[in-house]
């Protein structure tokens, strides 16, 4: 499918370090889920924090054929002390929704009634050897 992102800074520099970082995290969700249609993404840097320095946030937004995911990954921790950090962090989560959407979209009624199936003759075969 065709796909846009929009790289959204706030009070932060762009920089092509920056959007190759976004891009290539883009790229590895788009393997995972194909049905993207759209995405936005946000750096952020709220405001600066005397005792732990400057601090990020990264917003992922990203709309499929199926679903919308969510993402807000805040300066909470430490770790978002640095903004490739925090871009991975978000990219992960983002992962995971989708692989979990894409797991649940994957398991169809059908496949359920043949592992019931399956199940059911194998019950049947040990009912034999016992008898």
């Amino acid at each position: 499918m065709t796909n846009e992102f929009q790289i959204v800074f706030h009070n932060i520099d762009q920089t092509d370090a920056l959007n190759e970082a976004v891009q290539k995290r883009i790229s590895k969700l788009e393997r995972y889920c194909d049905q993207i249609i759209t995405g936005r993404v946000v750096l952020d840097s709220p405001h600066n924090n005397h005792h732990k320095g400057r601090v990020y946030s990264v917003g992922l937004e990203i709309h499929t054929s199926n679903m919308e995911v969510r993402v807000n990954q805040h300066h909470d921790d430490h770790a978002h002390e640095d903004l490739y950090i925090a871009i991975r962090d978000a990219f992960d989560v983002a992962e995971r929704q989708l692989r979990s959407a894409d797991k649940k979209h994957r398991k169809s009624p059908g496949s359920r009634r043949g592992l019931d199936n399956l199940s059911e003759s194998a019950q049947d075969d040990s009912d034999t050897r016992a008898a």
